[in-house]
């Protein structure tokens, strides 16, 4: 057990139909939805605590619930299903509309859960995330699932497009160390990512009911502003936060971050 766990007392489960979770902190509830990552479980070792720290500024202001998809996803799962999950199992544990913080690939399940079931969601955070995958992460994912689930190596397929030194090290970096990281259910992870391929919401953004934060970062590796921008715009009660000067990455770990979630839920 980790100092993190122990500072913040982290419990562990999974909710209805087999959703991963962990969660901490105190507060009412905010729950957590997963970016991409190659096994829908709860993660372990530097990834656990490295979510933790990213989201620990939140979980001191409420009680939040990281949840990831559930694992063994069929082939054919659209991000329909998925939402379909989710509402069953926010329905079963919390009894009412709750707020729900999507983060990259969580972004495209919490938008959405909040079209499809707008009595699950009170408030809706999307951050780095948008109506639809922009060319270069569908490219990317594809790239990674579909070399994995041919037992080819593929984690260099998820590395910056770059011919920077630092960047080219990177992806051989990332190619070196594939075999330590394998999806343990390629065909898991290769549903999840056909289902987010064909994920587009542009002409539905307006059905979602719940107010709505939007974060990007301005110098975002996979969504230019001009998505955050429409998202923003086509749903009826939202508000747009762009970073300035930072990525994909760097406006999650952004200072205000937290804050601005926080104010954001808080408000009335």
């Amino acid at each position: 057990m980790s100092k993190l766990d122990v500072e913040f007392a982290v419990a562990t489960g999974a909710l209805a139909d087999d959703l991963p979770y962990f969660a901490f902190g105190a507060g009412r509830p905010l729950v957590f939805l997963r970016w991409f990552s190659p096994d829908h479980a709860n993660p372990t070792g530097w990834t656990r605590n490295s979510e933790i720290r990213t989201l620990a500024g939140l979980a001191r202001r409420f009680r939040v619930y990281a949840v990831s998809r559930a694992p063994g996803m069929a082939a054919g799962t659209t991000m329909a299903d998925i939402a379909d999950q989710h509402a069953r199992a926010l329905r079963s544990e919390f009894g009412g509309p709750v707020d729900v913080l999507g983060i990259s690939s969580g972004g495209s399940v919490g938008l959405q859960l909040a079209a499809d079931h707008p009595d699950s969601v009170r408030r809706l955070v999307v951050a780095a995330a948008g109506y639809r995958l922009e060319e270069r992460a569908r490219a990317d994912q594809l790239g990674y699932a579909e070399a994995a689930a041919a037992g080819h190596r593929a984690l260099h397929h998820m590395a910056p497009h770059s011919s920077r030194v630092r960047d080219r090290l990177l992806t051989a970096a990332m190619w070196l160390a594939d075999p330590f990281l394998r999806p343990v259910d390629p065909a898991d992870t290769l549903a999840f990512v056909r289902a987010e391929d064909a994920f587009d919401l542009s002409g539905r953004l307006g059905e979602i009911e719940a107010p709505t934060l939007v974060i990007g970062g301005e110098r975002d590796e996979y969504y230019p502003t001009a998505n955050f921008r429409r998202t923003a715009d086509g749903i009826p009660r939202s508000h747009l936060i762009i970073y300035p000067a930072v990525g994909h990455i760097g406006a999650i770990t952004h200072r205000r971050f937290a804050r601005d979630i926080a104010e954001f839920l808080d408000a009335e």
